[in-house]
């Protein structure tokens, strides 16, 4: 059964072959997002949040692999595409903004050249037609093109080198973007115009946006619904309201109850333990070790991701 009107991410499975062993990353991811949503993909480090985002761009490599699982994009499935039919897709329908801006930008060309190219992949248009598309393209995002257009990538702010991936990022006007935690690094003031800015895709341009973030206030403001991820599963997705006032799963409260509140005088809970190593990884529920609330089946049985109360999907033996 499909759940979202434009992506729908199923049973997915991705490994790492490597000299410890193989990386089980994602352990059978489910996801969706609807049109003109914004979803908020939130978890620890290590707990395959970049690597769901790369899976459904087709973008693993070796030694990772997609072993299974379905990635439907307006009823299509991308793990069925070949590389020339994925070229349409990738860039052009689907964007993605990546972690580190400044590595994903090609250090030898100018932020003007960099931008053309991606629009005229985009677009199919020459790069001369392409160039006079750049103003427009940095301006966007609150640029002076006149002058970042003849930058060099090493030659940028944190902050402008993050709106220029922007701008490459929407050249191709998709459908889904992709922003693999845009705010961080950033001071507070950045981080705000940046929220804002993809704030008026949605609002503006029509756009999805799946949004990663470790900032729990950050999907709190910005996104529709967010899906909490631990070890490579998807483990509650519920709308950003429910979720933030109503956690259900232990993982989930645990993330909540270890951020700061101001002018309340509460001892800061962690959880106990670290993400396991996913070469080894716990059976039944990865979470058990770390829950304080774990019974005999919680590790022997994966638990489901199912609706327990309307639009809360939980996978916890606790509920089911």
């Amino acid at each position: 059964m499909n759940r979202g009107s434009l992506l729908n991410v199923s049973k997915l499975r991705v490994v790492f072959y490597t000299y410890r062993g193989v990386i089980k990353a994602l352990n059978g991811v489910e996801l969706w997002l609807n049109e003109e949503e914004r979803l908020g993909i939130v978890g620890e480090t290590g707990c395959g949040k970049s690597v769901t985002a790369l899976s459904i761009m087709r973008l693993i490599e070796q030694p990772g692999e997609i072993v299974s699982g379905n990635v439907l994009f307006n009823n299509q499935d991308l793990l069925k595409l070949d590389e020339n039919e994925m070229d349409k897709i990738r860039g052009k329908k689907i964007s993605m903004i990546f972690q580190e801006p400044i590595a994903a930008l090609n250090p030898v060309f100018k932020v003007g050249f960099q931008i053309a190219e991606t629009i005229a992949h985009s677009r199919e248009i020459t790069i001369k037609d392409a160039y006079s598309q750049v103003p427009e393209a940095l301006e966007m995002v609150g640029l002076d093109w006149q002058r970042t257009k003849d930058l060099y990538p090493h030659e940028l702010s944190g902050g402008m080198a993050q709106r220029v991936m922007i701008a490459m990022a929407l050249a191709a006007r998709p459908k889904l973007l992709i922003a693999d935690e845009p705010t961080s690094a950033l001071d507070v003031t950045i981080q705000a115009q940046i929220l804002e800015l993809l704030d008026k895709l949605v609002t503006v341009g029509k756009n999805a946006v799946i949004l990663i973030t470790h900032d729990l206030g950050i999907a709190s403001e910005f996104c529709d619904r967010v899906a909490v991820m631990y070890a490579g599963n998807v483990i509650e997705v519920a709308k950003s309201e429910e979720i933030f006032n109503n956690p259900l799963h232990p993982y989930t409260k645990g993330l909540i109850e270890s951020i700061p509140v101001i002018d309340k005088s509460r001892d800061l809970k962690g959880i106990a333990g670290t993400v396991p190593d996913l070469v080894d990884p716990p059976s039944g529920c990865r979470f058990h070790p770390r829950c304080n609330r774990a019974f005999d089946k919680c590790s022997s049985e994966l638990p489901s991701l199912l609706e327990i109360e309307p639009d809360h999907f939980v996978a916890c033996h606790l509920y089911n």
